[in-house]
């Protein structure tokens, strides 16, 4: 079953809110675990008082011991695994990315943190080498603006591509909506229209991203069916 594991090295940059975002957006139609790995432990926290969806799991005691069975597990009761991790100097980075059918580097429209992005992307071809095993990866640009597009994110996204990065195609808007999930810790479905502006275009913003997640999910199994052809 797909694992989906988020990393970046840099906080602030949305890794969260794209994870939950994906894990209850996937919840919809399919049963999801969600292993909160990041020590601030933010999803367990929104959980706490949140409605979950039935199909949504949430598992906060992973750390680096056992990471790997807690994805086996997840892996064996659930479709979807979903992994939000902090920072990338960890072991238990490297030990969940190992793990991982997608490794998503969420990144804001920066050139700073487009280098910091690079860390990541450092870590997945370190994973590659130890373990043999190509890890489909890419960068999600985030809180973006929905309206203009910057010389500058131009600039980054052109740049990521011409160096051979995986970017996604969508980008995860600067939207109220998403920090409204938290705030009431809801997920994008169940909040008031009336207490969050342009609820629909986020939900559709998500939407297209989870769609995006699936389809590459979707074409890193079929290079590895070729793979074992050619084999």
């Amino acid at each position: 079953m797909p694992t989906i594991v988020f990393v970046s090295p840099k906080g602030g940059v949305g890794k969260t809110t794209a994870a939950l975002l994906l894990a209850s957006e996937l919840a919809r139609a399919a049963k999801v675990t969600a292993i909160d790995a990041d020590p601030n432990h933010p999803i367990q926290a929104w959980s706490k008082g949140a409605v979950i969806p039935d199909n949504l799991s949430i598992v906060a005691d992973a750390d680096e011991d056992n990471i790997i069975d807690k994805i086996e597990e997840a892996a064996a009761q659930t479709p979807f695994v979903i992994v939000d991790l902090e920072g990338t100097a960890a072991k238990i980075v490297l030990l969940a990315v190992s793990q991982a059918d997608l490794v998503v580097i969420p990144t804001q429209g920066s050139q700073l943190d487009a280098e910091q992005a690079s860390r990541a992307i450092r870590v997945v071809k370190q994973q590659e080498k130890m373990t043999g095993r190509a890890t489909p990866y890419g960068v999600l640009l985030t809180r973006t603006s929905p309206i203009i597009r910057t010389r500058t994110m131009g600039h980054i996204q052109t740049g990521l591509i011409e160096a051979g990065v995986p970017v996604f195609k969508t980008q995860l808007n600067e939207r109220e909506a998403f920090r409204a999930m938290f705030s009431f810790q809801r997920t994008l479905e169940t909040l008031d229209p009336q207490d969050v502006p342009n609820l629909d275009k986020a939900v559709a913003n998500a939407e297209e991203f989870a769609a995006e997640v699936i389809e590459r999910l979707r074409q890193g199994r079929g290079e590895k069916g070729k793979k074992a052809k050619v084999a």
